[in-house]
């Protein structure tokens, strides 16, 4: 038998255009039947982060970078012209008008495709990311289960530049 080809991406930085062109890659990869890979560390653990969670920590320091980075793939900034978030808002909207896939929708379609999530634990712990995060991060694989019947229709959307 053959071995399944394998891709492993890794996402460091929590910023919506590098995580979104990783997932895009991500999903490619495992609509031709990659088995594929993402491994979360650093910033880029605030893509799989709970939304407005992790106001915790142990330590000031810990529990500062928490409550000024709130975390979740609808709330990450641009890596250039951000503008306080007017620029991710904009993109967003020119995203809806192009009919792309947000990023939200491309985390759940790279579940459903059978993509691994792996978060660094020493991230983690360095972040001061609660336990109830960690939960979190890994909870996603059953709840995306129940909102994707079966593997045959999904369809990969294609992201095309003008």
């Amino acid at each position: 038998m053959a071995q399944k080809e394998k891709a492993t991406l890794v996402l460091f930085s929590g910023e919506m255009d590098k995580a979104l062109a990783a997932f895009t890659i991500a999903n490619t990869a495992a609509a031709m039947g990659l088995e594929v890979t993402v491994f979360f560390t650093f910033w880029g653990l605030n893509v799989i982060k709970k939304p407005r969670g992790g106001r915790g920590g142990r330590g000031w320091m810990r529990k500062l970078l928490n409550w000024m980075n709130r975390g979740g793939a609808r709330n990450l900034p641009l890596s250039k012209f951000n503008f306080a978030g007017l620029g991710a808002w904009m993109m967003k909207c020119l995203m809806r008008e192009q009919r792309m896939q947000m990023l939200d929708e491309a985390i759940v379609q790279a579940k459903a495709l059978g993509v691994k999530f792996i978060a660094c634990t020493t991230s983690i712990g360095l972040m001061g990311l609660a336990e109830i995060h960690r939960h979190h991060i890994f909870q996603r694989k059953s709840r995306l289960r129940k909102q994707t019947k079966r593997r045959s229709e999904i369809r990969v959307k294609s992201i095309g530049f003008r």
